[in-house]
């Protein structure tokens, strides 16, 4: 299941008058319907930063960045279809590799040490670090700016 995000532009993410990426590609990765549209508003409010699509398996992830170029995969590592653990083993063989925010309710100690050793850039417990993400996504943005 795909969850609806705001979108004006094109899978390639150029704006059609300019050819221009305006904005931090977010691919966005739970499961839970109220949990992915908090998140994707927290997202979508950050400047410079949009929701390219929301994804609830690992497959469906796996095939969104093979076929998206986004930039950063905020990622839940338990899902109904999958986990977030063969997003990041997928995600190590691909020629892109966008950079990923572990978002979890899962924060347990050796969880994050492996999702860390897989690749994540950060990973953070849903329910005390989710209001760090807006900074998270910012300095990405900042960097890949310049």
């Amino acid at each position: 299941m795909h969850f609806e995000t705001k979108s004006s532009s094109s899978d390639s993410g150029e704006d059609a008058a300019t050819g221009a990426r305006p904005d931090l590609r977010v691919l966005l990765v739970e499961d839970s319907p109220v949990i992915c549209g908090l998140i994707s508003e927290i997202i979508n409010d950050v400047p410079g930063v949009r929701v390219a699509e929301s994804v609830e398996s690992e497959r469906d992830a796996i095939e969104a960045v093979g076929r998206l170029d986004v930039d950063v995969v905020i990622l839940d590592l338990q899902l109904r279809k999958g986990t977030g653990f063969g997003v990041l083993r997928a995600l190590r063989d691909m020629p892109k590799k966008p950079i990923v925010v572990v978002l979890t309710n899962f924060a347990l100690r050796s969880y994050r040490e492996t999702a860390l050793a897989l690749g994540a850039r950060d990973f953070l417990d849903k329910s005390r670090d989710y209001d760090r993400l807006p900074a998270i996504l910012t300095e990405i943005a900042s960097a890949q700016s310049t």
